[in-house]
């Protein structure tokens, strides 16, 4: 009987071990063809603890699963092809978004593509097993869902975890795993983390470096929005790369920058920043990063003092907050999630097509709304 490292060797052969180096003429290195963006033209390389990917901006998969609010099939797809179009060539998804959905549907766009023309991460920590129940909401999940999911931080889960991601995807390969949601934070371990943690720290995290070496992948971190468990992490482990959402926006920063990124940095650790926008708190809707509860009352009204500097120098709040988020060194990638074409559109046209002028960020600086040591787009 083939065993789960057989079945994974055979999944990976291919387009993912035709590179020589961990992330060496990959997805951002092929030749610019005529109408690629800058962001292709540019093809930076991914090689992480050494050079790092450049600076990309990715397209996360939370939107195409239905969060918030129903996502059309036809509407993800819409959105993953104007990404392309723009030269993005970054995209990550989880098992987690929509109970499988999410990888569903980038998969049904990305399968048709050169598996080396792009990066695709996902993530390990929950698996999903078949279930009767469909409702209409689950959660922040608006849709048809016929999976339910179970914790597991295992080894064993973890390779599972990665099977079941590769065939959704329909794909032969993953460059990045994160640890998902591996966090005091959340809400459904909360009184269970150091329990799952130890879990991981036996389990995935010596799992996850062992397929390194194997070569099934080519990176592995913790995707959280607490940094607890990947500074925890640093004295038994050398992570790659490590998506911190929500972590470092324009509202809300001074841990990371302080003291999060400062640990990273030095352990060679690069960093994806997920949810830049705050959840689309910084573009406008009312929605606080992943929670029911309205924006807490500093942030309001933080938000409404930036948003009248940015007025008064003819700034898009949206732009300045991506251009923030991509500046810090450590930070490689910037996420998005997009439910729509136009979506997807202005976001890459806030970091590739707009200026913000310096004086927006002295001006800032001085009525310390953001902190003096952040580093701004130059």
């Amino acid at each position: 009987m083939q065993d789960r490292r057989d079945f994974m060797k055979l999944m990976a052969s291919g387009a993912m071990l035709a590179a020589s180096s961990p992330f060496a003429n990959s997805a951002f290195a092929a030749p610019a063809k005529k109408g690629d963006t800058a962001q292709t033209k540019n093809a930076p390389t991914i090689s992480l603890n050494g050079n790092d990917m450049g600076k990309v901006l990715g397209l996360g998969g939370v939107p195409l699963a239905g969060a918030w609010i129903p996502t059309e099939p036809e509407d993800s797809l819409k959105t993953l092809q104007m990404a392309w179009d723009k030269g993005i060539r970054y995209f990550d998804t989880s098992p987690r978004y929509g109970f499988g959905v999410s990888e569903r549907r980038m998969g049904a766009f990305l399968s048709s593509k050169n598996q080396e023309e792009f990066i695709i991460s996902t993530k390990v920590g929950r698996l999903l097993k078949p279930t009767n129940l469909d409702t209409s909401k689950r959660g922040i999940w608006t849709g048809r869902y016929y999976a339910e999911s179970i914790y597991d931080y295992t080894a064993a889960g973890t390779r599972k975890s990665i099977e079941d991601s590769l065939q959704r995807l329909g794909l032969a390969k993953l460059d990045i795993v994160f640890i998902h949601d591996l966090s005091p934070d959340n809400m459904e371990i909360a009184d269970k983390f150091d329990f799952y943690y130890e879990q991981a720290a036996k389990g995935a995290i010596p799992e996850l470096a062992k397929m390194k070496k194997e070569g099934l992948i080519k990176a592995w971190g913790f995707g959280i929005n607490r940094p607890d468990a990947a500074l925890r992490s640093l004295s038994i482990s050398e992570p790659d790369i490590c998506l911190m959402a929500t972590q470092y926006s324009l509202l809300d920063h001074n841990e990371a920058l302080e003291k999060t990124f400062p640990a990273l940095e030095k352990s060679k650790v690069r960093v994806a920043v997920g949810s830049p926008l705050n959840c689309g708190y910084l573009a406008g809707n009312d929605r606080w990063n992943y929670s029911r509860n309205p924006a807490p009352a500093e942030m309001a009204a933080k938000r409404e003092k930036i948003r009248a500097i940015a007025k008064k120098h003819k700034v898009d709040l949206r732009t300045a907050a991506l251009q923030f988020s991509m500046a810090h060194p450590v930070v490689t990638s910037v996420l998005v999630g997009a439910r729509s074409a136009k979506q997807i559109s202005e976001d890459y046209q806030s970091l590739h097509g707009a200026k913000v002028p310096k004086a927006f960020w002295e001006e800032l600086r001085q009525q310390n709304l953001i902190h003096k040591e952040a580093p701004i787009p130059g």
